[in-house]
């Protein structure tokens, strides 16, 4: 059986990455940049204010030094008329500095005067003036490949004048549940039937990073029904199924996805939960079957499959960082599996991160993912933890509150 370190590295050696394509700015936003981005040009591309003020040359400055005004430079102006010695032109922010000057005095450093102005402090070479290059000069690395496009990044490529982004396509991510005993969201409730939850919380996770999410329903416990939900599946760029993976009469997924021509590269990973995972791969098309209860679908794809489609879609980051945490209740387990555990985080008044149980770990309990922030990483071969033991706890999905 495998480690989950193993299977992680299995998944990511295998999946492919998606085919670039152009990006609207705006449709760029959120995604990974596929090709390292040059600075074409300067940043700031000219000398210009920082202040509103006047612009002046430092040999004739002083305190108390009265220049009369011989002009007036609003942003977006274009003028290359040279100071003339003796004098102050006023500038807003963002005005290219007239040549010749080589310092802007801001309005509250003054006393302005009919057709003058008085300054009165020292003023000294370069003061509030942005320099043409001094943030970015041509041809720096602006961007590398791999980054994630954020506000910040955007702003940059519009700076360069650049209307779009070379980006890896979003990925396509079927999504399908099966079982005898499901039925979808509004459907009447039978006896016995089991609300399809796992193909919704799935395609929230997709949808989260950036993906899209196809849902295709429910696939009976029956080769006919399995085989003819795979095959559309298996049509997008990544399929993923939930439930039928384990060892009951009734589980026939890995069998049918065989019959498909899917390659199995594992089945079962030394973990608690989500040890009947399994992936596999037809042509570039990677398949991932978690298990089918709720908490163990949502963990096996946050520490499996999320990394992989963020690598399909070019990210050069796909691992979540990991943190140490100071466990707050003692926690015992097994030895010989790796467990996930759902845990609480806050800082303490120190910026201590402490780490809690937030509640039942069984793998039916809804609830304790709705209070978790993070999951701890409990090493394999241990069987127990004393509140204040260390544990490495990452954060889970997009979350950024710590607290409960």
């Amino acid at each position: 059986m495998l480690s989950f370190y193993e299977a992680r590295e299995q998944i990511l050696t295998a999946v492919p990455l998606l085919p670039i394509e152009d990006a609207a700015l705006l449709d760029a936003a959120g995604r990974a940049v596929a090709e390292a981005v040059i600075a074409s040009q300067p940043l700031p591309a000219f000398d210009n204010s920082a202040m509103d003020g006047y612009a002046v040359r430092i040999t004739d400055c002083g305190a108390g030094v009265l220049l009369p005004i011989k002009g007036y430079l609003p942003a977006g102006s274009d003028s290359d008329r040279r100071i003339e010695p003796g004098t102050a032109i006023k500038i807003m922010t963002g005005a290219p500095v007239p040549p010749g000057a080589d310092a802007v005095v801001p309005f509250e450093e003054t006393e302005e005067l009919p057709h003058q102005v008085r300054l009165l402090g020292e003023v000294k070479t370069g003061d509030h003036i942005r320099r043409q290059g001094e943030d970015i000069r041509p041809g720096d690395l602006v961007i590398a490949a791999g980054t994630v496009l954020r506000p910040a990044e955007i702003s940059l490529l519009a700076s360069f004048g650049m209307a779009s982004a070379r980006v890896h396509r979003q990925v396509r991510v079927a999504i399908l549940a099966t079982g005898d005993e499901l039925q979808e969201v509004d459907e009447q409730r039978s006896a016995g039937g089991v609300i399809n939850s796992n193909s919704w919380a799935l395609a929230a996770a997709v949808k989260e990073i950036g993906g899209l999410p196809l849902i295709l329903g429910i696939a009976r416990d029956n080769r006919e029904s399995l085989g003819e939900k795979l095959r559309e599946g298996l049509q997008a760029d990544a399929l993923i199924t939930s439930a039928g993976v384990s060892a009951g009469d009734c589980d026939l997924v890995r069998e049918v996805l065989d019959e498909l021509g899917v390659r199995q590269q594992f089945w079962k990973v030394n973990i608690k939960p989500g040890k009947p995972t399994a992936f596999g791969m037809k042509g570039d098309v990677p398949v991932f079957s978690l298990p089918g209860n709720p908490v163990s679908t949502m963990l096996t794809f946050e520490e499996f499959v999320r990394p992989a489609l963020l690598k399909m879609m070019g990210h050069r980051t796909v691992i979540k960082p990991l943190f140490k945490a100071q466990l707050q209740i003692p926690y015992k387990k097994k030895a010989g599996r790796l467990q996930l555990m759902r845990v609480s985080l806050r800082l303490d008044d120190d910026g201590v991160l402490l780490a809690a149980n937030p509640g039942d770990q069984n793998t039916g309990i809804l609830r304790t993912m709705i209070n978790a922030q993070g999951i701890a990483i409990l090493d394999a071969e241990r069987d127990r933890y004393a509140a204040g033991d260390q544990v490495t706890v990452h954060l889970l999905g997009t979350a950024t509150e710590l607290g409960y």
